[in-house]
Parts: structure tokens; sequence; C-alpha cells
């Protein structure tokens, strides 16, 4: 439980050093003893504010950093709260992220934005080696982690790999389960880049628009036929990528 009375003592305590500095000093020392775990809602900046007697500019530089440090999660129009440690997701393997979710024992959700006919763009042809203007599959999903948005899906598919995509439930399961079995993976290709997310791309996540995002650009095959290509942005605050090789095992 918070206790203005208590942080403001702490904060008077910071002596000479930057009064933003000192805000932050006094969230981390509580989420460090444990007293706010993760998940929990730490005070927005009006509330620090008020209970600090802090500028605004002051309260929103320490939460500002916090979370581009990686100690909070700031979602928009929500607050900000203590951060979990981070979701990951294999670089170089084309893994099912539902799996990865439930691997760190935590719920998987879905929401199916778009999941359509549409025509080839030049550059979605080109990726899926069909004519521009042929008809192709497209689907766009937020996955969610806790009931936390961490990745956007933007899938491109071949109908002739995947004849029955659109027909698929993926709030049930997900584009890469259904095309694994419907088009087993012979190779991939994956472009990682850092990126700054379009305004629809902040909403869908519930990120501020001057968050940084990982962005990976998957193409598939099967049978050395193109499968599929994928844009997937992660809220970089929420989400790492890593690959390991040659690591020892222990005895």
């Amino acid at each position: 439980m918070m206790r203005p009375r208590d942080m403001k003592r702490e904060l008077a305590k910071n002596d000479g050093g930057p009064l933003y500095a000192g805000v932050k000093q006094v969230i981390l020392d509580r989420i460090h003893s444990g007293e706010w775990p993760p998940k929990h809602r730490v005070p927005s900046e009006n509330e620090l504010v008020v209970d600090l007697g802090v500028s605004k500019m002051t309260a929103n530089r320490a939460l500002r950093e916090l979370a581009n440090e990686g100690e909070l999660v700031r979602i928009q129009g929500v607050g900000s709260f203590v951060a979990e440690r981070k979701g990951y997701s294999a670089l170089f393997e084309v893994r099912n992220i539902a799996d990865e979710i439930h691997e760190r024992g935590h719920s998987h959700e879905a929401s199916v934005v778009i999941l359509a006919r549409e025509t080839a763009s030049p550059e979605v042809a080109d990726a899926l080696a069909v004519e521009i203007g042929a008809p192709v599959f497209h689907s766009l999903i937020v996955h969610s982690e806790n009931g936390v948005p961490v990745q956007i899906e933007d899938r491109f598919v071949n109908p002739d790999m995947a004849p029955a995509y659109l027909e698929q439930d993926f709030t049930d399961t997900t584009p890469n389960a259904y095309l694994t079995n419907a088009a087993p993976l012979s190779g991939s290709e994956h472009i990682v880049e850092a990126a700054m997310p379009q305004p629809w791309e902040c909403k869908l996540l519930m990120i501020l628009k001057t968050e940084p995002c990982l962005m990976i650009r998957r193409r598939t095959w099967s049978a050395r036929q193109a499968v599929s290509v994928a844009r997937l942005v992660y809220p970089g605050q929420r989400y790492r990528l890593q690959t390991q090789s040659g690591v020892p095992q222990d005895d």
C-alpha cells in the first residue's frame, strides 16, 4: 500500500541529486523490496505530483526512464505497472508464440483484427512468388500474454499452400500451428529490425508512440514453395529476442 508521507520523506533524503532521479529511486526501492510486485500498478504522474510535491515534468521523466530501463510497463490509457521478467521469442526458430507463452506458465489470448482474401501487392507478390493482383489470404492478429499485448502478427499466405486458412478460428489455434500441419516447414528467412510503431500499431499494442519496437520479417517455405510472409512487431519494453548456439550443457 502506498504511503505518500513515507515516500515524500524518502525523496527528501535525495540531497543534491536531480529530483527525477530521487523519484525513480523511491519507486525502485519499493519494486526491489517486493512491496510492489510484478503487475502492481504504480502511482500515475498526477498522483506523484500530489503525493511527492514534484512537477508533472519530473514525474513524467521518472516514469518514462523507468519504462525505458525495463522496470515498468506503461499501457496507454491504463497506467504504469511493475514489469514482469520480459517474455522472449526464439530468434531464428519458427515457433508458436502460444507455446512460448504457455511454457512460461502464462496465458495466451489472440484477437483477430483481419482475416480476409485480398489481392497481392507488388511486395507481397514478390515475397510469395505469385502474380501481382493474385488472390492471397491476409490475417492481422494481436497476441497477448496474461492480457497484455506482446505481438502483432501481420501475415500473408499463399492460398495454394493453405487453402483452408480463412476457415480457421485463430482465437483457438494460431497461424503457426495451422500452417505447420497444412504445409510442413522446409525453410525460413528472418530479417530483424528496430522500428518505431505506426499509430495503428500503438493502439493495438497499447503503447506510446515513442516506444521503440522489435520487428521480424519472416518468410517460410514448404517443398520449395513460399507459404507465407509475416511481419511480427513486439513492444521493446515487453519482449526480447534471443538465440543460443554451442552452449555447453550441464552434466
